[in-house]
């Protein structure tokens, strides 16, 4: 059995924050000698190293808490995920690194690639196997196989559209390992229903309001919740730039402009851009 403070000198963790840890019931001590002093055994150390690792992704305490509590999920599985992220991470620094060395040397070249072509593969990977079958029929009678698909892919992935879609995705999530963890772990497809009736229902209840202020409370309060199930649905660190992207996708994009004016009314993709804008600039 360890102490606190000896628990706290083996991993740097704060007595504080073990006492935290203690209140909130994500790390109890294994018992309490009579005296009152926390005692940890060998697996509590286990579970406390657990935490330490979700932690290194910034995962809040009381979502590592209810994967630790929760038998359904599987924390070697979640774990294998944030250690090919770490390996992902390693990658891109070894290649940065490299890449100053050459300059350091006298050499002009310079990596500006987002993503490697081994993150660009887990991203494809990850493609395929959330990709519904009727989604994947589709794909091999278009490309003439997942293969030819794979290359069309890959091709562009390194294209200079593709190069600026990632460098978007990093903009959304605020940094690259997020916007990686986030594409490797997509929302669950009863997610993304739920979420699509929620942000039909804001956008009737948008459509209703047109003859508003864009800078009105009953406005801003719309904007407000779609923005909030952007953010929760992709694990947005925040959504403003996601959210004004979008707007401005609706703006310049003819085709989107008219398909939400023929769903929600005439003049509501207008409204909704300035009401974004309004919300998120000002």
């Amino acid at each position: 059995m360890r102490t606190v403070k000896e628990v706290s000198e083996l991993t740097g963790i704060s007595i504080r924050t073990l006492h935290y840890y203690d209140e909130i019931n994500l790390l109890k001590p294994t018992e309490c000698s009579k005296s009152g002093y926390r005692l940890y055994d060998d697996n509590a150390l286990v579970v406390l190293q657990q935490i330490l690792f979700f932690r290194e992704f910034d995962m809040p305490l009381k979502e590592i808490k209810a994967i630790l509590e929760d038998p359904i999920l599987d924390r070697n599985q979640i774990l294998q995920s944030q250690k090919k992220m770490l390996e992902l991470r390693k990658e891109r620094l070894e290649r940065l690194i490299s890449s100053i060395n050459d300059i350091l040397k006298g050499e002009t070249k310079m990596d500006f690639e987002v993503f490697s072509k081994a993150e660009i593969e887990e991203l494809y990977q990850a493609l395929i196997s959330h990709m519904p079958e009727k989604v994947k029929q589709a794909v091999e009678r278009e490309y003439g196989g997942m293969n030819e698909f794979h290359e069309h892919y890959m091709k562009y992935a390194f294209g200079e559209h593709g190069q600026k879609t990632y460098q978007k995705m990093i903009e959304w999530y605020g940094d690259k390992e997020s916007a990686l963890n986030a594409s490797i772990n997509p929302p669950d497809s009863q997610t993304i229903q739920s979420c699509e009736k929620r942000l039909d229902i804001l956008m009737k209840k948008l459509s209703e309001k047109t003859e508003k202020n864009v800078s009105s409370y009953e406005v801003k309060e719309v904007i407000a919740e779609y923005g909030f199930m952007f953010k929760q649905l992709y694990q947005l660190k925040d959504e403003k730039i996601f959210m004004l992207d979008m707007a401005a996708s609706y703006k310049n994009d003819e085709r989107l402009n008219n398909t939400l004016d023929e769903k929600y009314g005439v003049g509501i993709t207008d409204f909704f851009v300035k009401a974004i804008d309004e919300f998120y600039n000002k």
